[in-house]
């Protein structure tokens, strides 16, 4: 998306946030390609961002609360000052980039499953995201998730220890 077309639609949202949806038109970015976009200072409230890819994007001061964030990219995104919905949290320094977005979903890397799906996952199906390193950090990923959204169910499988020629 070309930075006129993105200012077009940056300022009808604004319209419609400040008219309480009376005029202007709700900011539809679903699956936008928003890499490195500057959205500083941006009202984002309400806008639809499911998918969106907004890896290097500076969100300073953007107010994102209610913004449908479910399956977006912030990978490196610049958040400082952002308004962010409800239980969205972005989480630095950990083995993966991890983004827990409304409470409901959250992205490890490049994986994104619902928080109720990651509680659930197969020792295999785990396996398979990125072999020994993902199985490693599973359960690490699991504290994390308890820590932001309340203790949850884990697998059965986490409580039996590994046998030494897997």
């Amino acid at each position: 998306m070309n930075t006129d077309e993105l200012r077009k639609i940056l300022d009808e949202h604004k319209v419609y946030v400040e008219s309480f949806g009376e005029s202007g038109s709700k900011a539809d970015l679903r699956g936008a390609n928003l890499r490195g976009a500057d959205l500083r200072g941006a009202d984002l409230r309400g806008a639809n961002l499911r998918g969106a890819d907004l890896r290097g994007a500076d969100l300073r001061d953007a107010d994102l609360r209610g913004a449908d964030l479910r399956g977006a990219d912030l990978r490196g995104a610049g958040l400082r000052g952002a308004g962010l919905p409800d239980h969205t949290y972005v989480i630095m320094g950990e083995k993966y980039p991890i983004t827990i977005t409304n409470g409901e979903y959250l992205r490890a890397g490049c994986q994104n499953h619902t928080i109720e799906d990651w509680r659930k996952f197969t020792k295999i199906e785990i396996a398979e995201m990125d072999g020994k390193t993902a199985l490693k950090f599973y359960p690490r990923l699991l504290d994390i998730a308890d820590f932001y959204l309340g203790k949850g169910e884990r697998p059965e499988w986490l409580n039996v220890p590994d046998s030494e020629e897997e």
